[in-house]
């Protein structure tokens, strides 16, 4: 599955008309990204709910956080990668109306099946924060407040900066980017830096009064503010917008994408086996390895080796319900355990790989029969192009 938004071919009438522009150009897949993104909602359910006796994946996982900057990352690369070259015919009605289609059916599903956490939510909350968490988190606006940003279903917060960015993104597309590879790389970095700039100021004012390093236990108001809403993680969308600017504007060979990827593999496992314990937690939040894993985007997208690996049959069946699979990892797992569903299955042995297992499942689930046939009732309904996008693992 395509990490782009694909659309069927046009019957052509027997009028003869002008051929369609080049905008409307099919591109080609991105096999490899979706294949990331599997690793990605892996690393982030394994950090959630580490296993004993990870071994040398340790260190990965247990920085698996780091991970859901990349989404946003990955979101406007493939977006900018897909409409870069339609900017000006794109249709923002129906630009949103896509977004909505495959991200709220299941958002909402997610909210259904896990009501029970709405009970623990009320136990240990404020009634103010309560009702704040009620009316905010199903119009997908938790995020704007730190204090209910992972109500009801914890990981969901980033749906709120999704929301907001694509919401953007029509008027983003048709700014007057650069055109030349050079300045796209200046402006990726200036983005990169002013990005950092929050978090660094946290670390050198301290503005909390924290006693020793800030870690990822730590839960101010501030900290909470940098971790959860969505202005920190405008830059790292405008990052993979300018990213998905520049393979426009780059002519690179497979050997040079082969060589990008393996320097950027080689730099993250550097970072995570030998700076990792080093680094501040909130600049790693905050996107300090957002340029490398830029640069194994772009080697990425192109045919070689190391795509080959990550275009992996198995990692794109589960990379079309990532999404599916992010949404549901948190609430499900505690459920599962909430239940005892290991025990009554006798299996508990086989736990917690037995949770990953029905995770990925229900995921799979999820997708083909929710997530597939509500983004198609959603466009056949409500689109006027008069032909629904197929579906497809897009951000």
């Amino acid at each position: 599955m395509n990490p782009i938004l694909l659309e069927p071919e046009i019957e052509q009438p027997q009028t003869p008309v002008p051929p369609p522009a080049a905008a409307t150009t099919r591109k080609p897949p991105l096999p490899a990204l979706t294949g990331i993104r599997t690793l990605l909602a892996i690393f982030i359910i394994l950090f959630h709910f580490t296993p004993p006796h990870l071994g040398f994946l340790y260190p990965i996982i247990n920085n698996g956080y780091v991970f859901v900057g990349v989404f946003f990352l990955i979101s406007g690369y493939v977006l900018t990668y897909n409409y870069a070259d339609r900017a000006k015919t794109l249709v923002k009605r129906e630009f949103w109306l896509a977004r909505f289609s495959r991200l709220y059916p299941v958002y909402l599903l997610v909210l259904l099946i896990s009501f029970r956490m709405v009970q623990d939510e009320w136990h240990a909350r404020s009634h103010f924060e309560f009702w704040q968490g009620m009316i905010m988190t199903p119009l997908v606006l938790q995020g704007w407040s730190p204090s209910v940003a992972t109500f009801w279903n914890t990981v969901a917060w980033t749906l709120s900066s999704e929301v907001v960015l694509y919401a953007a993104f029509p008027w983003l597309i048709r700014l007057p980017w650069p055109k030349k590879p050079a300045r796209l790389i200046l402006l990726l970095m200036a983005l990169w830096i002013v990005g950092l700039i929050p978090h660094s100021l946290y670390l050198l004012l301290n503005p909390d009064h924290i006693v020793g390093p800030v870690d990822r236990y730590s839960s101010t108001q501030l900290i909470r503010f940098l971790k959860y809403t969505p202005l920190p993680y405008v830059c790292t969308f405008l990052i993979g917008v300018t990213l998905g600017k520049l393979q426009h504007a780059l002519t690179i060979t497979s050997r040079q994408r082969l060589v990008l990827s393996c320097v950027s593999l080689t730099l993250v496992g550097v970072f995570f086996y030998t700076l990792v314990l080093r680094t501040p937690y909130l600049l790693m939040h905050g996107g300090l390895m957002t340029p490398v894993f830029a640069a194994l985007m772009l080697g990425l997208s192109g045919p070689h080796a190391i795509s080959a690996v990550f275009s992996w049959r198995p990692l794109l069946l589960i990379g079309e319900s990532s999404y599916c699979l992010y949404l549901l990892h948190f609430n499900v797992f505690q459920l599962i355990h909430t239940y005892h569903v290991p025990e009554r299955l006798h299996l508990l042995a086989f736990d917690p790989w037995l949770s990953y297992g029905i995770l990925i499942l229900l995921a799979l689930a999820t997708f083909h029969f929710v997530e597939t046939p509500a983004r198609r009732a959603i466009l056949s309904r409500f689109s006027r192009k008069g032909r629904p996008l197929l579906p497809s693992s897009s951000s």
